[in-house]
C-alpha cells in the first residue's frame, strides 16, 4: 500500500514509551506508513528487536530509538508540540482536539501508562473513548486515522486512503 501523506505544512511522529511487545511497535509502524508519518520511536526498550512489520515499513519511514524520556525530550525538533495520549482528567477527547501542524504523539505502553513527570512535560493531552487502556497499537491507530480524517476535511478533500 502507499503511504498517503495528506496535503498538510509540517510533519509528525508517533512513539510508544516502554513497549512490551515487537508486535506492537510492528503494527503502528504499518499504520505510521500507511496514515503519512514522519517517523516512528520508541523511549526504553523492552521488546526484543524483532521484524513483524509485514508491510516492510521500514523502508518508508525511520524508527527512532531514545534509552528514556530526558533522551527524548532533548531531541524533540524545534518548534513541535507534544502530545500525550492517555486516560486522564486533563485530556480533552479526541473528538474535540484540534491537531498541530507539526507534532509527536507520545503513548504510553498499556500496563502503566504515562506517568505523571511525563505527562507535564506534554504541551497537550488527549484520550480516547472508553475507561480502560486498549491496546497500544490500537490507540496509535486511532490517532493516526483522527489527525488524517481532520486535515483532509479542512481542507474540503474527500476521504481517501
Amino acid at each position: 500500500m502507499a503511504r498517503n501523506k495528506a496535503q498538510y505544512e509540517g510533519y509528525f511522529g508517533i512513539g510508544i514509551m516502554e513497549p512490551k511487545t515487537e508486535e506492537n511497535v510492528g503494527t503502528l509502524w504499518r499504520s505510521a506508513s500507511i496514515l503519512g508519518a514522519s517517523f516512528l520511536f520508541t523511549i526504553g526498550r523492552r521488546y526484543k528487536k524483532q521484524a513483524s512489520d509485514t508491510g516492510r515499513s521500514w523502508k518508508e519511514i525511520p524508527l527512532f530509538h531514545y534509552t528514556d524520556f530526558a533522551d527524548f525530550y532533548r531531541h524533540l525538533p524545534y518548534s513541535c508540540q507534544l502530545v500525550g495520549v492517555e486516560l486522564d482528567a486533563k485530556s480533552v477527547s479526541v473528538e474535540q482536539f484540534q491537531h498541530p501542524e507539526r507534532c509527536i504523539y507520545l503513548l504510553g505502553s498499556e500496563d502503566h501508562g504515562l506517568s505523571n513527570a511525563v505527562r507535564a512535560r506534554c504541551h497537550h493531552l488527549v484520550q480516547l473513548p472508553g475507561t480502560n487502556s486498549m491496546n497500544v497499537a490500537s490507540a496509535g491507530s486511532i490517532m493516526l486515522y483522527d489527525r488524517h480524517l481532520k486535515i483532509y476535511q479542512q481542507q474540503g478533500n474527500p476521504l481517501s486512503i
